[in-house]
């Protein structure tokens, strides 16, 4: 049973900077995607970053570009997440996933339980 722990959650004002780890268990980087997805209240859950283990491929939505960092650490079987530069409108649960492709939310088999992130202004 793969297992995914995220932590690194908080609050941080605007500007301020967190980085997000999510441990992965029993889990084959060659099964897919890792990726960090997003739900904000009212707001469906959306991709924010996902990187490739095979190849290092990476891809970030619009909205992080510049700001979001996606890497592993294959060594420590663990994904994160820097976010530097917070906005208010990144406050949401981040949610870690993998075993997917890209940010095609109904293909990732294996989900973390979430970590709120707020940003106040």
């Amino acid at each position: 049973q793969v297992q995914l722990v995220e932590s690194g959650g908080g609050s941080v004002q605007a500007g301020g900077s967190l980085r997000l780890s999510c441990q992965a268990s029993k889990y084959t980087y060659s099964s897919g995607w890792m990726a960090w997805f997003r739900q904000a209240p009212g707001k469906e859950r959306e991709g924010v970053a996902a990187i490739y283990p095979g190849g290092g491929m990476v891809s970030y939505v619009d909205s992080v570009k510049g700001r979001f960092i996606i890497s592993l650490d294959n060594a420590k079987n663990a994904v994160y997440l820097q976010m530097n530069s917070l906005k208010p409108e990144d406050t949401a649960v981040y949610y870690c996933a993998a075993g997917g492709r890209l940010f095609v939310l109904r293909e990732y088999d294996y989900w973390g339980q979430g970590t709120q992130v707020t940003v106040s202004s």
